[in-house]
């Protein structure tokens, strides 16, 4: 469930996509919980825990995993589940910053430490990266085989900020608040949405090459794996052309 989406296309191009399914539909669990504890068990009238069941539909979750994780999130005596976001940095001084869902935040912190120093980076204080980071909505869609300026044109829709274009998967800025209408729009448009999420776009980004690049994706992948990591932002420049040169 990571903010970078063509390392993640990778991973799964290397065949791990049985081996992640488990630990992916409790990551999705995690995030309906959250979502229907923060309102209506109705995902109709739950604009977050709509967004929730339909992305776990589209990575196709079985309808019983849903309704017993919106079920959960009434139970009494289930363990309480809670957002934690920690921010720090990775190998060669790429900024890192993790949206977790534990139920133990004492056990995440520490394996999440861990993790930092052992891919030569540490865990800093809540702040010390966030700020080189802005919060938007992101809309992962797919081109259809649309060139940059008609996908763009496509996809300027009423609370569109910006458009990243890459021939297997564009990506969609909004402000926010802006994301449910926006995806709501982009698909009155035609426009194929293979993720929606709340994340963090770093302001600028650093490029890395060869070896430390290689390093820096493998500990961005080790996050991705962590099951308690929702989300994992960097402000690591992906490029096309390094990724093709990867796969």
């Amino acid at each position: 469930m990571s903010g970078h989406s063509k390392w993640h296309n990778i991973k799964l191009k290397k065949g791990k996509v049985d081996a992640q399914r488990g630990a992916l539909f409790t990551k999705l669990s995690k995030e309906i919980i959250l979502a229907a504890k923060g309102g209506s068990p109705d995902p109709e009238a739950n604009s977050r825990l709509k967004l929730a069941v339909e992305r776990a539909r589209e990575f196709n979750m079985p309808q019983e995993n849903i309704k017993r994780a919106i079920a959960r999130a009434s139970g009494a005596n289930e363990r309480e589940i809670e957002e934690i976001r920690y921010e720090g940095y990775g190998p060669h001084g790429v900024a890192v910053v993790v949206d977790a869902a534990t139920d133990n935040r004492n056990r995440t912190a520490g394996e999440l430490r861990f993790l930092f120093s052992k891919h030569g980076g540490a865990l800093g204080e809540t702040g010390s990266v966030g700020w080189m980071f802005d919060p938007v909505g992101v809309l992962e869609c797919d081109p259809a085989g649309a060139d940059e300026d008609a996908f763009t044109e496509r996809a300027l829709v009423d609370g569109v900020d910006d458009v990243e274009y890459d021939a297997q998967e564009a990506v969609v800025y909004t402000a926010p608040t802006a994301l449910a209408s926006a995806r709501e729009a982009l698909r009155v448009a035609g426009i194929k949405i293979r993720d929606a999420y709340l994340g963090m776009r770093a302001k600028t980004k650093i490029e890395l090459r060869g070896g430390q690049l290689h390093e820096a994706l493998a500990f961005l992948e080790a996050l991705d794996d962590h099951e308690d990591a929702a989300r994992t932002f960097s402000n690591l420049d992906l490029s096309a052309v390094e990724l093709e040169a990867l796969a």
